[in-house]
């Protein structure tokens, strides 16, 4: 009965018994439709299809992508970072803030509370549960995601927010918070969702993360919870009492977990689902082709493929030795490498022309801070050959693999292993690679090993992708303290690079901070510490009875109480 349509076949003879019990019969019939009917699809609903189901309601430890979504709508923050297509950034807005008041020397603000927002079980929302969040958030007992994030902030030994000293509740709605000195505090500092202190006050710190209030949550965002089917299905229902509900807003909100990628599809062209994302390519291509109810919105991701070289001797480097690379530490191979790769063949045939060649680690999204100067690196393999010969790498035994110094140009080129895009690209990789004498071999490893060789820097080649966060991060990437930079597995070294990284995070002018990203992107692409592949565009696909989603960096289900359906 899934087009909620009935069809009987009933072959009935009206006879006199049978008319005396037409209206029961009709009664029947009438119940059996409503039952059949039972999941009309003009409710004012919308089902969201996502791959695995959330392990906490709680935004201290909403750790995965989906749990991050769900508290979003769940939990409201003082203040609401969105995506802004005109200035190709972020814009703040205020949320459980009314407005806000800075300091003249910016090392405090005074903070006036909404007075017309309540927790789900009627409770008002207070200054104190402010204090209280921003406690647990810094506590090193709860271990929460934002622990180790409150650097502006005057903090104990433990890099516990000092209450005392930071915090002052001047009325039950008005709060004043203090910085340390010499910080540069932004927005983003107080940017964390709040919880409530009434449900959690008299649970020890270490047990937050297990505590029963998680899977049952008291909330004051624009949805609540109404239901928790583990792992298959997630309910939100519209809150009508937040100021962020709108006469026209989706009553429900479901999150459908449907963990195989083929049946997320299957059920979205059925319309059994009516929203997901991550939607590969060829796929896109084809139900834009072939399914004129479902929409297929792309925005340039923030997601790029790389190359990994390692720039130093790996070997030596477990001896406490830094030195370069043989292949990889010399500034011209790599950039001979890059020329050597068809990355327009991997994104034509691959990725159907979603994605463009990348040249830097800046995202495109960040428009006014992207140097336009710069060029991707061309496909030329004679160009690479001629590169790699000016460098002493030539075939001089005729067996097809170049060398120097007796050393042949081989290596292994590692990838996780079940992931079709990277197959793709690293047969790819390997063709063009040995068309200019180099011998490439595959290997794949699991997840979870190709990680940890990743952490232990293991591997001299490897292929993988970085997710850009927004705002910019800079330093965990590409300074040259591996201690600092824990994500700079490409072991690149730059003393131009590291004070343009320590200028940029103490810096608090916006221009002077795009100028410093332009800085730096120049000595990236002249140096090239990996082969910057492509940027993948994120692909969603939806009912188009859905209407207003803003497709944009910080994803398509942000804010998706701005939603409406086709009536």
């Amino acid at each position: 009965m899934q087009n909620n349509k009935l069809k009987l076949n009933f072959n009935i003879s009206l006879n006199k018994p049978m008319k005396r019990n037409l209206p029961a019969l009709i009664v029947f019939l009438s119940l059996l439709i409503i039952s059949c009917q039972s999941e009309p699809t003009n409710l004012n609903r919308v089902i969201i299809g996502i791959d695995e189901d959330v392990q906490s309601f709680n935004p201290m430890f909403s750790f995965s992508v989906n749990e991050g979504r769900i508290s979003e709508l769940l939990y409201l923050s003082l203040v609401k970072h969105s995506w802004d297509n005109k200035i190709s950034d972020l814009r703040t807005e205020f949320m459980l803030a009314e407005n806000i008041i800075w300091s003249e020397d910016s090392s405090s603000i005074t903070i006036n509370l909404r007075r017309n927002v309540s927790w789900s079980d009627g409770k008002p929302v207070t200054s104190e549960d402010v204090v209280f969040s921003f406690d647990a958030y810094s506590h090193p007992k709860v271990n929460s995601k934002f622990f180790g994030l409150f650097d502006n902030f005057i903090l104990d030994s433990d890099n516990h927010i000092d209450i005392s000293k930071s915090f002052e509740i001047m009325s039950e709605n008005k709060i004043i918070i203090h910085f340390k000195n010499n910080s540069i505090p932004s927005y983003f500092d107080i940017d964390m969702p709040i919880i409530p202190k009434h449900m959690f006050e008299g649970i020890d710190y270490s047990d937050f993360e297990t505590a029963d209030i998680n899977s049952n949550p008291v909330t004051n965002g624009p949805y609540k919870l109404t239901r928790w089917n583990k792992n298959s299905l997630i309910e939100l229902t519209l809150n009508r009492n937040s100021f962020l509900a709108a006469d026209n807003s989706i009553d429900k909100i479901l999150f459908k977990i449907i963990p195989d990628y083929n049946s997320q599809l299957i059920q979205l062209e059925n319309e059994e689902i009516d929203f997901i994302d991550k939607v590969k390519p060829d796929d896109a291509h084809k139900l834009n082709e072939t399914d004129k109810n479902i929409i297929i919105k792309s925005v340039v991701g923030r997601e790029y493929d790389y190359v990994g070289w390692s720039n130093i001797d790996i070997e030596k480097f477990e001896q406490k030795k830094i030195e370069p690379n043989i292949f990889f530490g010399n500034i011209n191979v790599r950039k001979a490498l890059t020329h050597a790769i068809n990355r327009n063949e991997i994104l034509n045939e691959f990725l159907y022309g979603y994605g463009s060649l990348a040249s830097t680690p800046v995202a495109p999204i960040f428009e006014n801070a992207i140097k336009k100067s710069i060029e991707p690196y061309q496909y030329n393999p004679e160009l690479a050959k001629l590169i790699l010969a000016e460098e002493g790498w030539t075939d001089t035994d005729f067996n097809g693999i170049i060398e120097k110094d007796n050393v042949e140009f081989k290596f292994d080129l590692f990838i996780p292993a079940g992931n079709p895009r990277r197959d793709f690209a690293a047969t790819v990789i390997k063709n063009n690679l040995k068309a200019v004498g180099i011998d490439v071999s595959i290997k794949s490893l699991e997840l979870g090993q190709f990680i940890d060789n990743l952490y232990d820097r293991k591997m001299n080649a490897w292929m993988a992708a970085w997710y850009i966060p927004i705002p910019i991060e800079l330093s965990v990437y590409w300074h040259s303290n591996f201690e600092q930079a824990p994500l700079n597995f490409q072991s690149y070294q730059n003393e131009n690079v590291d004070r343009i990284i320590t200028e940029f995070n103490n810096e608090s002018d916006e221009q002077n901070k795009i100028n410093l990203l332009k800085e730096f992107q120049k000595i990236i692409h002249n140096e090239e510490p990996v082969t910057f592949l492509y940027w993948v565009d994120n692909i969603v696909a939806y009912n188009s009875r859905i209407k207003n989603i803003d497709v944009n960096p910080l994803g398509a289900i942000h804010a998706c109480w701005d939603w409406s359906l086709v009536k």
